[in-house]
Parts: structure tokens; C-alpha cells; sequence
């Protein structure tokens, strides 16, 4: 009989760095190509190089840092083409997702939806919209039992986070309107549990934002030298 390993005190703080890089990644705190200079952050962190090095390598495998034999660490940056091929795979992938996860969906998670979409409808505020529609749209998720499915579109949300916040910030005031429409529809359809339509209304709303996305190549522009 064999046990599975206990994970070293180097594994743990590996995966505690790349929790706190992803996190300020994905806040835009570190922004698409903004380099990661090891020594400062192991000096920062208040550890050796080893787990900074691991934790990167960790972030490398889930998309969100590029590293460059010996040359650095960089939080990765897409050009248009990428974010149009990773909305596209969105918009096919997650309503299969939905699809797998309506059934399961217990009373308190369809109680949770419509409370995230209430609160989405008053905010102004583009880093808690950010927040409240991701909690929303995996609100919805949260039925489904393909884990390997789910991991591809958590890692297709967080690449491309900071471009759709850069977008948020540009156009959120102006085009609220219509989020909040698709979402009410959507609340309805997963309420109703009728998943051809929600199926429908997710991909049309997934594909809606990649067009838009599309109108604003400055937001590929590689960062000023």
C-alpha cells in the first residue's frame, strides 16, 4: 500500500507565492508584460529564490507568466489574435459548461445568482463589477462535475483579465446597460433551468464582448519602453 507524499515546506510556499502573484495579476497590479525581477520578489516575500522560482513555473503552466531561458520573468501579454482565439474557445466551451452544471444547481446556488446580478444592476464601480461578474457567471457553474473542463475556462478567464478590465474601464458606463440585460436574461434561462436558452444567451454574450474587445487594438499595444 502506498501513501501520496506530504508536500515540502518549499512546495507549500511555491504555491503560496504564485496565490499572491496570481492575485496581483489579476488585480492589474502587474500589468501584460511587466517584467518579475526574482531577487526583488524572494526579498519581498522574505524567502529564497527556490520557491519564487517554482511558484513562476507554477504561473508559466496556467498561462499568466512567460519565462525566457536565461533572460527573466514576464506576466504574460496577448496580442489581438490570442484574445480573439481565447474568446472564441469561451464561447463554445462555457455553455457546455453551463449545460453540465444547470441540473445540479441546488436552490441556495440559483438564489446566489439572482443576489449577484441584484448587485451587479447598482454598482458604478469597475473593480467590483470585475469582482461581482465572475462571481456571477461561476455562480452558475457551480453544478458541474468536469473538472478538466473547468479548469480550461478558469484558465481562459484569468489570460485574458486584464484586458477585459482595460476594456471595462473604457467603455463600462456606456455599455452597462446591455451587460445587465444579457445577465438578466441569462439569471432567467439558468433560473428556469432551461438550458438550450441559457446555452444561447451565454455565447451570444460571450461573443458580443470579444467583437468589442476587437474595436480597441490600443489595448494590445506592448507597454511604452
Amino acid at each position: 500500500m502506498t501513501t501520496a507524499a506530504w508536500p515540502t515546506a518549499s512546495t507549500v510556499a511555491s504555491r503560496r507565492i504564485a496565490a499572491e502573484l496570481r492575485d496581483r495579476i489579476l488585480a492589474g497590479e502587474l500589468a501584460p508584460g511587466a517584467r518579475i525581477v526574482q531577487d526583488d520578489l524572494a526579498a519581498e516575500l522574505h524567502t529564497s529564490r527556490l520557491p519564487v522560482r517554482e511558484a513562476l513555473r507554477i504561473l508559466e503552466s496556467a498561462g499568466l507568466v512567460t519565462l525566457k531561458s536565461n533572460a527573466g520573468a514576464w506576466v504574460t501579454r496577448m496580442d489581438r489574435r490570442d484574445c480573439e482565439v481565447s474568446y472564441a474557445m469561451r464561447e463554445r466551451l462555457e455553455p457546455l459548461l453551463l449545460a453540465e452544471s444547470i441540473p445540479a444547481l441546488t436552490q441556495r446556488d440559483l438564489d446566489d445568482v439572482v443576489e449577484l446580478h441584484e448587485r451587479i444592476l447598482v454598482t458604478s464601480d469597475v473593480e467590483e463589477f470585475l469582482r461581482l461578474d465572475r462571481l456571477f457567471h461561476w455562480a452558475t457553474y457551480r453544478g458541474n462535475q468536469v473538472q478538466q473542463l473547468e479548469l480550461m475556462i478558469s484558465r481562459l478567464w484569468d489570460t485574458t483579465q486584464l484586458y477585459r478590465r482595460a476594456f471595462s474601464r473604457l467603455v463600462f458606463s456606456e455599455r452597462r446597460w446591455i451587460i445587465n440585460a444579457e445577465h438578466a436574461l441569462l439569471a432567467e434561462a439558468v433560473r428556469a433551468r432551461d438550458i438550450a436558452s441559457a446555452e444561447s444567451i451565454l455565447a451570444l454574450h460571450i461573443h458580443r464582448t470579444a467583437g468589442e474587445l476587437a474595436e480597441h487594438p490600443e489595448l494590445f499595444d506592448p507597454p511604452p519602453a
